[in-house]
């Protein structure tokens, strides 16, 4: 098959695309690098079977234009900067609504029928139901990353009932791994690499998290559009459990070998719209035969392997 992926050189595409390639798909890759980096498509450049395209997804006649042949779009580009929501309102707008709207209205001039899109366990706000299911009431939404990524799921659905086109929509916990580049993990061996005698964190370090694993993600993703054929498919992708954030601190701490004084900021949230508490229900995307093949914290030690031994990847995101 041939597929496009909006964001491709971004922590999730480029993994996406190097497994995509190895199955034998060929694979055009659409990347502003706004974000995304060159070295993320070392592997993938190397193959005959890969085009890269720059471009944004915003720009629709571009992204038409490079999507033509394409069987099924993996529209994973986005703004994923959550904490910043309120300091760039528009940001999320602009990048995750607007540019999911983009990505439908080239698939409908180029005749592109499906679509894979990377939504996030935040549209559900802080649930009242603990797992949350697929199918738990949307409550008042607290990040504008969150509020975004839901109406480009409603754009989705709309444009499958209004255009015939099929969706495949994951909402995802946090995802660690190879060439992860933002996040609490990030964060934290940043700053311990910088000075190992000193942790600061935000909130209490009680935040409780659920984490996956990137080729997790991938496999599940990947299983699902094999096995899963309704119009419009929905699943959580995550774990079924979750660690505090004391945990992680704990296993980065041991792994790094180092005993820092740890410094809270207080309060039982880190930023404003950060959830204190995600588990999502993942019984309906287990039920087409996947399971994470590793732990919250096996994850955390591949992601911090990987940050070990590309030190480059600290100076580009700083």
């Amino acid at each position: 098959m041939r597929y496009l992926i909006t964001g491709c050189a971004g922590f999730i595409g480029s993994n996406l695309a190097d497994r995509l390639l190895a199955a034998g798909h060929e694979v055009v890759g659409y990347d502003n690098f706004s974000t995304g980096r060159e070295q993320f498509l070392a592997s993938a450049q190397a193959a005959a079977s890969f085009q890269l395209v720059r471009g944004d997804v915003l720009d629709t006649a571009a992204l038409a234009a490079a999507m033509r042949g394409a069987e099924c779009v993996f529209h994973l580009a986005a703004n994923a900067d959550v904490r910043s929501g309120t300091a760039h309102p528009r940001k999320d707008l602009e990048q995750n609504t607007l540019g999911t709207h983009s990505v439908l209205e080239a698939m409908r001039h180029a005749g592109v029928g499906k679509i894979v899109f990377s939504s996030t366990g935040s549209v559900y706000g802080e649930a009242a139901v603990i797992p949350t299911p697929e199918d738990a009431p949307f409550p008042v939404q607290t990040s504008l990353y969150g509020a975004s990524k839901l109406a480009g799921e409603g754009l989705i659905a709309a444009y499958c009932a209004g255009f015939g086109l099929q969706a495949w929509i994951f909402r995802f916990v946090s995802i660690l791994g190879e060439r992860y580049t933002h996040g609490h993990v990030f964060d934290f061996y940043r700053q311990l690499h910088a000075d190992p005698t000193r942790l600061r964190v935000l909130g209490n370090g009680l935040q409780r998290k659920s984490y996956l694993y990137v080729q997790d993600c991938i496999e599940a993703m990947l299983l699902a559009l094999a096995r899963a054929g309704e119009q419009v498919n929905i699943f959580n992708l995550g774990h079924d459990t979750y660690c505090e954030v004391n945990d992680s601190i704990a296993w980065i701490c041991a792994a790094l070998g180092v005993a820092p004084q740890i410094e809270y900021g207080g309060g039982d949230r880190g930023w404003v719209g950060d959830n204190p508490r995600i588990l999502l229900d993942i019984s309906r995307i287990r039920k087409l035969g996947w399971q994470p093949a590793l732990s919250i914290q096996e994850g955390i030690n591949k992601t911090l392997g990987y940050l070990r031994t590309h030190g480059w990847v600290l100076d580009t995101y700083r």
